[in-house]
């Protein structure tokens, strides 16, 4: 049986290695991609092939290039994304397109890119991963929050628009792992004087608590492979530690008063 073509965006580094280095120790074909793969020159778990999520040319020159190789498109893993913070009032506009542009704008351009390709070979899986975070309006995570939401939102609406050509798109959500995304994430500054800025650093400083203690990012290579072994998948797929998959299920039982009271709490604020 011929090896599955697997096409990860950001690879290079966090959750994207992770996964690539294990589906490649699997047997499977992965093509990972970066901004740079100059910057990575003795990087050696799977091929790294240039790509900007936000230029649509980029992405389909990209997505052209996997498939003048290895002749198909089976899987596409749409884990690029960064990570934001601050308040709402406070955060810079420009920071605001970006993390929409990447996170939401990006995955949709890709997706554009990989389904008639997947059309043609009568099927694929995509795979968008997306957070826990985006189940949830978190405070100063709520631009962050939107975005992944909003990937929700539209996996659920494709995924019915292309059950019929055999294509099955999935969420995965991961809660806090150990990665670099806390260096790579853009902090709205601290402001002196600001009316959130006590209530801010604290919850920053949570935040990277959080993402210091993660979880091992094999987890969530494991649950891909499970994914991808599978012959129906769910919508969702929330991965993480118990009490971070259990806010899921709190938010739909329970009262919207009480669920931000929890969360309240939980920020000290």
């Amino acid at each position: 049986m011929d090896k599955k073509v697997v096409l990860i965006t950001g690879g290079s580094s966090g959750i994207g290695k992770s996964v690539g280095t294990y589906l490649t120790e699997k047997g499977y074909k992965v093509y990972g991609t970066t901004r740079n793969p100059d910057k990575y020159p003795d990087f050696s778990a799977f091929e790294l092939i240039r790509l900007d999520v936000k230029l649509p040319e980029s992405v389909h020159e990209a997505v052209s290039e996997v498939i003048s190789k290895a002749g198909r498109l089976d899987v596409l893993i749409n884990n690029a994304g960064v990570g934001i913070t601050g308040p709402i009032e406070e955060t810079p506009h420009e920071e605001i397109l970006n993390v929409f542009d990447t996170n939401l704008h990006g995955p949709i351009h890709m997706m554009k890119a990989v389904l008639p390709q997947m059309r043609k070979q009568g099927g694929g899986l995509i795979i968008n991963t997306t957070s826990i975070a985006g189940y949830m309006g978190l405070p100063f995570r709520g631009y962050y929050s939107a975005t992944k939401g909003a990937l929700n939102l539209i996996t659920e609406a494709l995924r019915m628009e292309t059950k019929k050509f055999g294509i099955s798109i999935t969420n995965l959500a991961p809660g806090d792992f150990a990665t670099n995304i806390a260096a790579g994430r853009y902090h709205a500054p601290v402001m002196k004087g600001s009316a959130y800025e006590e209530d801010y650093q604290r919850s920053l400083d949570l935040m990277n608590e959080h993402v210091d203690a993660g979880g091992d990012p094999l987890q969530v290579a494991k649950k891909v492979h499970q994914i991808i072994l599978k012959k129906k998948n769910k919508v969702h797929y929330p991965v993480g530690e118990f009490t971070q998959r259990l806010s899921l299920v709190l938010k739909r039982i329970l009262p919207s008063r009480v669920y931000e009271k929890l969360l309240l709490n939980h920020y000290k604020l």
